[in-house]
């Protein structure tokens, strides 16, 4: 039985998400285009590649990320949780290079709690931490007819309150709403 994607997408507000899969980045920008405010996106300022949020244009207003580098995971996961017990931002995003301890995991949902902000952790596959709600695996899939708007593969792959599932999903760039931009593809035969 396959599960309808709105029972878990947007994702849980005042919490705290992760995601891999080589189209990760492209659903943290969807999922905080949902949030309607302000994006922190957090990255190690060792990383050679950097983030243009006017790439993401159609994904995301470019005008509502802020860009944070941290010099390490401890000082990024420092200012993670404090963005989201503040709470003046909708969304915190932040790229991980190493697991996240169950300890770490279980302070940042705490901080989205009480700042009712929705945290999302891009992380390597296999890297994933007991303390998040949902864990989502998103990868690209080839489609010749449709070049024009990407085709994903999303995979839930851990959820805290309910059962796993998997859709092919599209994103219409030419409509107004974040909710009508999320077109659902049935799965090829």
């Amino acid at each position: 039985m396959r599960l309808d994607l709105s029972t878990h997408f947007p994702l849980r507000k005042a919490r705290v998400h992760e995601v891999c899969g080589s189209a990760a980045t492209g659903f943290a920008a969807i999922a905080a285009s949902f949030g309607q405010g302000n994006v922190l996106w957090i990255r190690q300022a060792w990383r050679a590649e950097t983030l243009n949020p006017t790439g993401l244009v159609s994904l995301l207003d470019p005008a509502q990320v802020l860009l944070a580098q941290a010099k390490d995971q401890t000082e990024a996961l420092a200012v993670m949780e404090e963005a989201l017990r503040d709470g003046s931002v909708a969304c915190v995003v932040i790229e991980l290079n190493q697991p996240l301890s169950l300890t770490a995991g279980r302070r940042l949902q705490l901080a989205a709690k009480e700042g009712q902000a929705t945290g999302i952790c891009l992380i390597s596959e296999g890297m994933g931490s007991n303390a998040a709600e949902t864990r989502w695996r998103c990868e690209p899939v080839f489609d010749p007819a449709h070049s024009d708007t990407p085709l994903m593969r999303w995979s839930l792959i851990k959820n805290k309150s309910g059962s796993l599932s998997d859709w092919h999903i599209r994103w219409d760039g030419q409509k107004t709403r974040p909710a009508d931009r999320l077109v659902m593809v049935s799965a090829p035969a």
